[in-house]
């Protein structure tokens, strides 16, 4: 017996060998009579539809019922025995093995067979049974060629410890590793889930646009991009928000899009310049409707998605069960510092400057697009910082990385908030919540700032914060701020990261793990 599951480069064998056999072989095959690449595979079933519809037969059951199938796949194992072989078919995560017999062949298509290799795709029809060992198997009668494989298939990709490769080269990892395939099948489910749960619940989704003349709508440096016909400079979306709301002004009440975010930052297992949201807007909604929400909107994801309310993530079981716990921004600095923090240090500037020197990571995010610990971005020097971006800063040292169950953090500082509603009993504090799971923000929400007078004035208090080298801060929007003195009704906003709920739902240790072409650095050699 013999298995050509692979053929392994080795410095005997190298690659360049192996496919000039490949171009030999398919040399071969065209000279049979095939086309080296039909426009059309005859089939009337997939294989893994074939696997359910037959997984329960015993093997007697099929000998008496006979059923046959057409079907195709790419070819991953070839074990063979004497006159006789298996080939394992594969399409999409489902598997089957397809008999092939010297006798029951026709002489063309036991040639063509010769001349297959592992990474081939083929399709074939037959009886389906049940070998000897129990083998859900098709019979094959007639099989077709329908494209050569000319590179061979990795030998032993699940060993490799070059993640880069299988990032860079998605197909292949795709090709051979069913838990990848499995991972974006579930992405795709949790992105059909909310968009049903949005539909059913009176949202409309909408598109708003992708190069924007003044990148706002979050704290984020932006990609910069020009327009030849129009001359002028534009910038690649940071977030959707200050065009969903223009739509709440214009009177759709209910909206939300899944859209991609571009940010002209660091990269780390967390952060890609490149990344996926859902934002919806609400009208006559606060933060306090959103989080129920929200909640009734991940509990039900996780439900259909994993058939259960716990979830495996970064070596925590996490549960989704209602209610989420909550804190607001201040207790859960002096919960989770253990007893180091104080109440009181968090209302003194001098204290927070101290602690956050102290605790702070001061924003962790990579920029050189490689994995590994964290390097410190460009952001204001911690003197200069006014007194909601130090609790901020020290928010994110100190809580994050506690917070695995879900959890929402409330009452963020006015500062770090510019386009949020502030507490009528408290206006150092804004309507805001994040979402964090697993130990990273999933989810940001607040009662949205409706008072243009009072945003453009947060606008300029942003502009200060530029001109005191904060990068990040968000710019004026003059349009937006005129669309606001049409009105806009109460309004609750919120955006969720997909990208990251999809990390935490297939337990994926990085966000590259759940882009399917994450931007890598280009390779040099």
């Amino acid at each position: 017996m013999s298995d050509s599951t692979s053929e392994p480069v080795t410095p005997e064998v190298p690659e360049s060998e192996l496919i000039r056999v490949r171009r030999e072989k398919l040399a071969r095959i065209v000279a049979l009579g095939y086309d080296p690449f039909p426009t059309k595979a005859d089939v009337d079933t997939t294989i893994r539809d074939a696997v359910s519809k037959f997984a329960a037969k015993t093997g007697p059951e099929l000998e008496s019922e006979h059923p046959r199938v057409k079907i195709a796949g790419r070819i991953m194992t070839i074990r063979e025995f004497g006159k006789t072989s298996f080939l394992v078919l594969s399409e999409n995560t489902a598997r089957i093995q397809v008999y092939c017999r010297r006798d029951t062949l026709p002489e063309r298509e036991w040639e063509l067979y010769k001349n297959l290799d592992a990474g081939d795709w083929i399709s074939a029809e037959g009886a389906v049974f049940r070998t000897k060992t129990n083998e859900l198997s098709v019979k094959a009668e007639h099989i077709h060629f329908l494209v050569k494989a000319l590179r061979p298939l990795p030998g032993k990709w699940h060993g490799l410890t070059d993640l880069e490769q299988r990032y860079r080269q998605r197909y292949v990892d795709l090709i051979v590793n069913d838990e990848v395939k499995s991972t974006f099948e579930t992405r795709a489910k949790i992105v059909r889930y909310i968009r049903s749960y949005f539909d059913g619940n009176g949202f409309v989704e909408v598109e708003t646009p992708m190069m924007q003349p003044i990148a706002s709508g979050a704290a984020a440096r932006p990609f910069v991009t020009h327009h030849n016909a129009l001359d002028i400079d534009l910038f690649m979306r940071i977030a959707p928000e200050l065009y969903l709301k223009r739509l709440i002004v214009g009177g759709l009440q209910r909206v939300y899009e899944i859209n991609r975010n571009f940010r002209n930052e660091g990269i780390s297992v967390r952060h890609n310049p490149e990344f996926t949201m859902l934002e919806f807007y609400q009208a006559y909604a606060d933060y306090e409707v959103l989080i129920a929400e929200t909640e009734e909107l991940l509990a039900g994801l996780v439900a259909e998605v994993k058939g259960s309310d716990t979830v495996p993530f970064g070596g925590n079981e996490v549960r989704f069960s209602r209610p989420f716990a909550r804190f607001t921004m201040k207790e859960a600095i002096v919960h989770f510092s253990g007893g180091a923090i104080a109440a009181g240090h968090l209302d003194d500037r001098a204290s927070l400057i101290g602690l956050v020197k102290k605790h702070g990571e001061h924003r962790p995010v990579k920029t050189d697009g490689t994995e590994g610990p964290a390097t410190q971005s460009a952001v204001p020097p911690i003197d200069s910082m006014n007194a909601g971006k130090l609790v901020a800063e020290l928010f994110e040292s100190v809580v994050e990385k506690h917070l695995i169950q879900p959890t929402f953090i409330t009452d963020f500082p006015t500062e770090v908030s510019p386009l949020s509603k502030q507490r009528r009993d408290d206006p150092r504090f804004v309507e805001r919540f994040e979402l964090y799971i697993g130990g990273m923000e999933v989810a940001n929400a607040f009662s949205e700032l409706n008072d243009a007078d009072e945003q453009a004035s947060r606008f300029m208090q942003q502009l200060g914060e530029r001109e005191r080298g904060d990068d990040e801060a968000m710019p004026m929007d003059e349009d937006y701020v005129r669309a606001l003195e049409y009105g806009m009704p109460p309004t609750g906003g919120e955006g969720i990261g997909i990208d990251r709920l999809a990390m935490i739902l297939t337990n994926s240790a990085s966000i590259r793990d759940v882009i399917l072409f994450p931007l890598m650095r280009p390779r040099t050699a």
